[in-house]
């Protein structure tokens, strides 16, 4: 662990839209690109729309791979994207989220919604509870993240987090800084294994 070998996908949470600015639709395909270059596969929402589209057709120009996962109830609303790599049609949300995290071996969050945001906690938790040590990065394209970080530190100043779980988000502005980060990451022993997969 902590190799650029042991990361072989990174599963990438991100909005449905495009957002007000440029500059995360220039992040996602710098992502995707970046990803390319480090000889790493995307795992995704498997939409065809927003952020998702602009970061799995980065990676698929460059000839990389893309492994998309979504709810057949989402395939016609987000427009499932058929040009992929590998595309798994799944049962539910639940089910969605399990398999990306099962296909990946690291997870960065771009900016979007209330469906990123959940996806990301989720990912955290997880990592809080011991069910997985793979890295975990926050893609703070212009500053999007900085209040959601600002509250995170405020959720430790309250002592409703520890420092430890507070370590588990590595943050950058930059695709390939993050990339990078996450390749050198290495978990932290301090976490205790709460609960097991069996036990969910």
């Amino acid at each position: 662990m902590g190799t650029k070998n042991f990361i072989k996908r990174i599963c990438v949470f991100c909005g449905s839209n495009h957002g007000a600015r440029p500059a995360y639709i220039d992040a996602a395909q710098q992502l995707g690109k970046a990803l390319v270059s480090q000889e790493m596969g995307l795992v995704y929402g498997g939409g065809s729309i927003g952020l998702m589209t602009v970061v799995a057709d980065a990676v698929l120009k460059e000839k990389g791979e893309v492994v998309g996962v979504i709810p057949h109830v989402l395939s016609s609303k987000e427009f499932a994207h058929y040009g992929l790599t590998e595309l798994h049609l799944v049962s539910s949300m639940h089910e969605r989220k399990a398999m990306m995290a099962e296909l990946s071996d690291a997870f960065i969050a771009m900016p979007g919604g209330f469906g990123t945001l959940d996806e990301f906690f989720e990912i955290v938790t997880w990592a809080q509870l011991g069910l997985h040590s793979k890295p975990i990065g926050l893609l703070n394209v212009g500053g999007y993240f900085d209040l959601l970080l600002k509250f995170i530190d405020y959720m430790l100043q309250e002592r409703f987090i520890s420092a430890e779980h507070r370590q588990l988000i590595i943050t950058s502005h930059h695709p390939e800084e993050l990339i990078s980060a996450l390749i050198h990451y290495k978990p932290l022993e301090k976490i205790p294994k709460v609960i097991d997969w069996k036990e969910t």
